[in-house]
């Protein structure tokens, strides 16, 4: 697994609340989080990381929402883009960290 799309990923998501981070398996779930300005909706998160290499086929992400009904939530489609933005700024804070390690050598 690459090390820099794991922390990446971590950073990333690090306003959700975790649920699970296998390092080992490369899997980072959140739970439910609701943003503040939309208290109606709520979203998850899953993070795979698939390869040692930093591009963004070695990356996928796939993004949960549900919307409140009555007393209860009910999946609906996340906008089509979301995955894609969250993989894209994961890539971005990767090669971030990589610039900054290979700095300090």
């Amino acid at each position: 697994m690459n090390s820099y799309l794991w922390r990446a990923s971590l950073d990333t998501v690090s306003f959700m609340p975790l649920t699970s981070a296998d390092p080992f398996g490369g899997v980072i779930i959140t739970d439910w989080y609701t943003p503040p300005q939309t208290p109606g909706e709520r979203f998850k998160v899953t993070v795979y990381i698939l390869d040692r290499s930093l591009r963004a086929d070695g990356l996928r992400v796939g993004v949960f929402r549900q919307v409140r009904q009555g007393d209860s939530w009910a999946d609906q489609p996340a906008a089509p883009n979301t995955a894609t933005t969250m993989e894209n700024a994961i890539l971005q804070r990767a090669r971030e960290f990589r610039m900054e390690a290979e700095a300090r050598r």
